[in-house]
């Protein structure tokens, strides 16, 4: 049943009631109209009628009015076409070279300080030649390789001078990034300089495999990685994924598909590790991860009924490598069957620092972004039905 808005329908009582007493004052005797005693307060009458009747209204069941600082619409266009202005500036073309001088390839950067220094991916200047930088002014620059990360796939190079009003770009905080956030990603595909493209954030807390083999065999992995749809191709890598406020939340890396076009599924290194990484590139031209040297794995409901493991959360210790941190602190491994199932007796690691852990990538997470080469930590173990804390002073990664 269709109910009445309740601020009309007081407007209505409040119009009825005036009229009312317009009447009933019209209407009266000259001799009462002579009389002050007898003059009605209007205010009060029309008070009193209002809160009479608004008594009476059924009570509301949703909100009658939308804060005023929560606007229902904004104009995205014109946001958009604001941010491209401000930003593609400090949006650069990287065109990368062979011994031989062949263009070999194109990618993507954007300017981090105010010394030349432009953030990319490694995987787009590593082993360059030569490699030139295009402004979107037009004027171009030779750059040099300053330093690269294999692991977090990001590098920096350097340009001896830039183009009069370019600014390096803000960096955001990629821990208050939300799924379903706006983001925009401005690069280069298919060498189409200057591209911009609008999407959302698809996922958070993903992974990106390093392209290296660590010792021993497997790869490490990058946490905190931004998932997003915003096109991202080709040529795009190494440039900026943006928020709406122009501010750098990542750096677009990968796409997954099949067919080396984007399917929707782009992954950007988060900038929390632009910020801890790009700074030791600069310095020292590589960056120290910490190393505890174990294998993990996660859990499911199965595997921890078949090892008798009271939770499903945690991090399954499964090998440690000799001589390091993780064979000095005491951690046990499981091992594994010649079919690769996991055998009882391994550690389970539920918490760092008294951080809890649910999973490997949350360890991995925690040693990438919140600790240094020689700090010890306190690692929380279930070792045979018993929860006990162990030391462990972390290494440098091989």
């Amino acid at each position: 049943m269709y109910r009445f808005p309740r601020l009309p329908l007081l407007f209505l009582v409040v119009l009825l009631a005036l009229s009312a007493l317009a009447c009933s004052i019209s209407g009266g005797s000259p001799e009462e109209e002579g009389t002050a005693a007898a003059t009605p307060d209007q205010a009060a009458l029309v008070a009193q009628a209002v809160a009479t009747i608004t008594a009476q209204l059924p009570a509301a069941t949703a909100p009658a009015i939308v804060s005023q600082g929560a606007p229902i619409t904004t104009d995205l266009e014109a946001d958009l076409i604001a941010l491209y202005e401000r930003v593609n500036p400090s949006v650069v073309h990287i065109f990368i070279y062979d011994e031989v001088d062949n263009l070999i390839g194109t990618g993507t950067g954007f300017l981090y300080d105010n010394e030349g220094h432009i953030v990319t991916n490694n995987h787009v200047v590593s082993g360059a030649a030569r490699l030139e930088v295009a402004f979107p002014s037009g004027e171009r620059r030779a750059a040099e390789t300053v330093g690269t990360d294999v692991d977090s796939d990001l590098g920096v190079i350097r340009v001896a001078d830039m183009p009069a009003g370019v600014q390096p770009l803000i960096l955001g905080d990629s821990d208050n990034v939300r799924v379903g956030q706006f983001v925009v990603a401005i690069g280069n595909p298919f060498a189409e300089a200057g591209s911009l493209s609008l999407g959302i954030v698809s996922g958070l807390g993903r992974t990106l495999t390093s392209d290296r083999i660590a010792e021993g065999g497997g790869r490490y992995s990058l946490p905190q990685v931004i998932q997003t749809d915003a096109a991202i191709n080709p040529g795009n890598s190494g440039g900026p994924l943006l928020n709406l406020a122009g501010e750098v939340v990542g750096v677009n890396s990968a796409i997954s598909t099949s067919t080396g076009t984007n399917s929707g599924v782009g992954f950007s290194i988060p900038v929390n590790a632009v910020r801890r990484i790009i700074p030791a590139l600069i310095a020292d031209g590589a960056y120290q991860y910490t190393y505890m040297g174990v294998r993990m794995s996660a859990l499911d409901l199965a595997t921890q009924a078949a090892l008798g493991l009271p939770q499903v959360t945690g991090a399954y210790v499964t090998d440690v490598t000799s001589d390091s941190p993780a064979a000095a602190a005491g951690l046990r491994p499981s091992g594994v069957t010649n079919l690769n199932e996991l055998l009882p007796g391994g550690d389970l690691i539920i918490a760092a620092d008294g951080r809890p852990i649910g999973n490997p990538d949350e360890l991995i997470s925690f040693l990438v972004f919140n600790t240094e080469v020689g700090q010890t930590i306190t690692l929380t173990l279930i070792r045979d039905g018993q929860q006990l804390d162990v030391p462990l002073t972390l290494g440098q990664r091989p």
